[in-house]
């Protein structure tokens, strides 16, 4: 037995090809290192990796964060500049007993001491952004909303599970500004003993709740990963409306160690992917509901389609 599941439709690729690499008896290490790599390389997608979008200094800054389930060896990487695949440094960083979370120069130094890609991912396109950004707010530059994490959990033939992060972060956010993605427990958590979860969304917010740890603590009490997310997610969403009156974006994806899933979210229309052996990877859509509850519906062809034709789509100044 074995399965994977994903934040956002544009994992699939990557979903695909680690799905492929499960189901000949691989490792759930490589299966998600592979999977977040396929998103982290693929320029279109602004939100993780090569053609993420830039700090308010047009630099980008990439986080990104693996853990093991069978030892709950961590390894995270924040504001790394210039280097391929964060994910695939916080990889290596998982297997060093110390200093296994690096940030910035620090991180950077490690990449080239151990001879990862050296690349520079500020693309045509993404500049594009950044300047029809700037010149949309001429006297004072917010943090675009789109935050999309790739967040990946993994299940293998022989129990073992994992869960893997990558993201630029939010859009124009401040030089150093980390969210919720390479911090334990907020933006992923994996525990073989009982399953997996990642997070997305507005990582200020996510931090707030602990939220991944939460759901896999929620499973080893018992819950089934739909009810664990569904709980985790509306408890976090309520405290932060209650306390602050506002809660920012929070969505969930969940797996267990037999292979069940989950998901949820607080706005409408977050995707997610999903694998498992026996069936081909399917794209879903969950909707938040009123009384707390999520529903999670097969994305429809055109839907899949439209997703990938909107983020493809040239972009204004682009040369």
């Amino acid at each position: 037995m074995w399965g994977m599941i994903a934040t956002w439709r544009m994992a699939l690729e990557g979903v695909s090809k680690g799905a492929a690499m499960l189901e000949q008896g691989g490792d759930a290490g490589d299966a998600a290192e592979a999977a977040v790599r396929e998103v982290e390389d693929f320029p279109y997608y602004k939100s993780v990796g090569y053609g993420g979008l830039p700090n308010e200094d047009m630099e980008v800054e990439l986080d990104a964060a693996y853990m093991d389930g069978d030892t709950l060896d961590v390894g995270a990487v924040a504001a790394i500049r210039d280097y391929a695949n964060p994910v695939s440094i916080a990889r290596r960083l998982s297997r060093e007993p110390v200093n296994s979370v690096l940030t910035g120069e620090g991180a950077e130094r490690f990449a080239h001491k151990e001879g990862f890609e050296r690349k520079n991912m500020l693309t045509d396109r993404a500049k594009a952004f950044y300047w029809k950004r700037k010149k949309e707010e001429e006297t004072e530059l917010k943090p675009y909303k789109g935050h999309d994490t790739v967040g990946v959990v993994c299940l293998d033939q022989r129990g073992k599970m994992t869960a893997a992060t990558s993201t630029s972060g939010l859009f124009m956010k401040k030089k150093g500004r980390v969210g919720d993605s390479p911090m334990v427990g907020s933006g992923f958590y994996a525990d073989s003993k009982v399953g997996g979860a990642t997070a997305t969304g507005l990582g200020e917010d996510l931090m707030k709740g602990c939220v991944s740890y939460e759901i896999v603590r929620l499973m080893k009490e018992g819950l089934h990963p739909q009810e664990a997310c569904e709980r985790a997610v509306g408890l976090l969403d309520r405290e932060l409306k209650e306390r602050r009156g506002k809660a920012g974006d929070l969505s969930v994806i969940a797996m267990n160690n037999k292979g069940e899933w989950g998901a949820a979210t607080n706005i409408q229309g977050f995707s997610f992917v999903v694998s498992a052996e026996g069936e081909a990877s399917k794209v879903y859509l969950a909707m938040a509901g009123e009384d707390g509850r999520c529903t999670c519906e097969e994305a429809s062809n055109q839907w899949i389609e439209d997703y990938v034709r909107t983020r493809m789509a040239p972009v204004e100044g682009q040369g």
